[in-house]
């Protein structure tokens, strides 16, 4: 197995890759499986292109169909509701594109909170390995190992804590891990905690308080979060039932008098008097979403 390492000599001058492939080597010792020079390059650069952008999202094609069908869904509710116009489907074509950000934000927002939630128990687990005597650098790895028992492997903070332990082995510092970590998922407080563990490295301090003091204020911001959820709850849900209100006064009269409202249908005037009630009942429902929606 030693003579693993022989075949990487081409690599020497370059230390990053030198490293790199002493752990491949440490891997094949624990694993029991040979390695070659093309298996490792390209483990390489496969591992160097697993960051992940927080602030970008991609629906995958299920998705992608289910979120266009609730589009249509929509359209055709509001068409029926309040033109009865097969020609209102033109100017609300522009609805799915504006569906589908939305929903992608919303995605985002939900993986951010996942992302801050899930931090907490990692810094948990490196306060303590860091305790137990073990180096931050160990302590990551030993934080991955708790990590992978509690999350599935998919899950983002497991492939982050995994990508440093990688990054670690062809001597990336783990400050810049961090403060890349913190600037690729735009959580304020992962940002400043990668801030802080930088100017610990570089000026010592201690490291378990500083770990004991980030994960408790990160379990404070959490937990008065999940509290004002808690008390918005019922307001949210009086909140989407009023939104309803209004198509579903429409939607009655519509079936317990069939001719009631032909009078603001298929005309000019009144096209134009719904499509003011329209336009005054999303806004209405957007302003209402961002009343309920509080963020800590």
């Amino acid at each position: 197995m030693s003579n693993i390492v022989e075949k990487f000599l081409p690599f020497r001058q370059n230390s990053t890759w030198t490293g790199y492939f002493k752990g491949l080597y440490n891997d094949c010792i624990d694993r029991q499986k040979p390695i070659s020079v093309q298996t490792g390059r390209r483990r390489y650069e496969q591992i160097s292109q697993r960051k992940t952008d927080y602030s970008i999202s991609r629906f995958t094609a299920k998705e992608t169909a289910i979120y266009l069908l609730q589009s249509i869904f929509i359209m055709g509710a509001v068409n029926y509701l309040f033109f009865e116009n097969l020609w209102a489907f033109l100017p609300l074509l522009v609805f799915p594109p504006f569906y589908l950000k939305w929903k992608k934000k919303e995605q985002i927002r939900k993986r951010k909170k996942r992302l801050a939630e899930t931090f907490r128990d990692a810094l948990n687990a490196m306060n303590t390995a860091v305790q137990a005597g073990y180096s931050a650098e160990n302590a990551v790895r030993m934080a991955l190992k708790d990590l992978e028992r509690l999350y599935r492997t998919d899950e983002d903070i497991v492939k982050e804590f995994r990508f440093m332990d990688y990054q670690m082995q062809v001597n990336i510092p783990l400050e810049r891990l961090f403060l890349d970590f913190g600037e690729r998922s735009g959580i304020e407080d992962i940002e400043n905690f990668a801030a802080v563990f930088l100017t610990l490295k570089r000026t010592g301090g201690d490291l378990p308080e500083i770990l004991q003091k980030t994960a408790r204020m990160l379990s404070d911001k959490i937990d008065v979060k999940r509290e004002i959820e808690t008390v918005l709850a019922a307001k949210k849900m009086e909140q989407f039932v009023m939104s309803l209100m209004p198509a579903g006064i429409v939607l009655y009269l519509k079936l317990i008098s069939p001719g009631f409202l032909d009078v603001v249908y298929r005309n000019i005037p009144g096209t134009f008097f719904m499509s003011v009630c329209l336009a005054v009942y999303a806004l209405a429902f957007c302003l209402g979403r961002r009343i309920v929606d509080i963020e800590v």
